[in-house]
């Protein structure tokens, strides 16, 4: 029994760090100190992370399952080039899920779920400050954390279960994009509708800044169609 305490211990251990390397090279990828295209080497990851190569291994693995990073036709990987189908596809998926959580936030309002409305309302203000102070990352992650706020607002787990799915790929895309300001604009009309129980006008205001993300997204990345 105490082998295979030790075991299972183990097991836990090496997961966990190979979650903590996963995660490590995610931030590099989304903040791109890891460019489009640029060749990952398992061993100098693993000097930068101070981590031994078998966790390194198993996360570089697991983004190029997740379509982050590619094989390379000899060895080692790459940060996968966003293409212009790859981001209609996420487009296709993001919005309406992203519809259907600020339809439920709203409901959640109405049905006295309100606690997560101040954290909401927070990240307006952060995309408000970083945008002032032209710190452009910073207003990216003040973005995406409204996303999360509003899926977290919802309620619903397998919506939340999903959503994170496409969480990281998201933060990439909103990284490369362009910010207008009339995004932060649509943002605080979102909060507004949510904020007041309207289920169908903070649907209809997230459709509408969605599919307008989706433009900015690919024009700023690939010019007019």
């Amino acid at each position: 029994m105490a082998e295979r305490g030790r075991s299972g211990s183990a097991a836990s251990g090496s997961a966990s760090l190979s979650a903590q390397a996963r995660d490590a090279v995610l931030r590099r990828i989304v903040d791109r100190r890891y460019a489009q295209g640029a060749r990952l080497v398992e061993r100098e990851v693993a000097e930068e992370l101070s981590m031994s190569r078998v966790p390194v291994r198993e996360a570089l693995r697991a983004l190029v399952a997740e379509g982050l990073l590619e094989l390379l036709p000899h060895s080692g990987v790459r940060v996968r080039r966003l293409e212009r189908v790859d981001v209609e596809h996420l487009y296709e998926v993001w919005e309406p899920l992203a519809v259907q959580a600020s339809r439920l936030a709203a409901r959640a309002v109405v049905a006295g779920g309100a606690t997560g409305l101040a954290a909401l309302e927070a990240t307006l203000r952060q995309a408000e400050s970083a945008a002032a102070a032209d710190e452009g990352t910073r207003e990216v992650a003040a973005h995406t954390a409204f996303h999360e706020g509003v899926v977290e607002l919802a309620g619903n787990p397998l919506l939340a279960r999903t959503m994170e799915q496409l969480s990281w790929q998201l933060r990439l895309l909103f990284g490369l994009r362009e910010e207008p300001a009339h995004m932060r604009a649509q943002h605080a009309e979102m909060y507004r509708h949510i904020a007041a129980g309207d289920a169908e006008a903070a649907a209809a205001s997230t459709l509408l800044h969605v599919r307008d993300s989706r433009t900015v997204a690919l024009r700023s990345l690939f010019g007019p169609a």
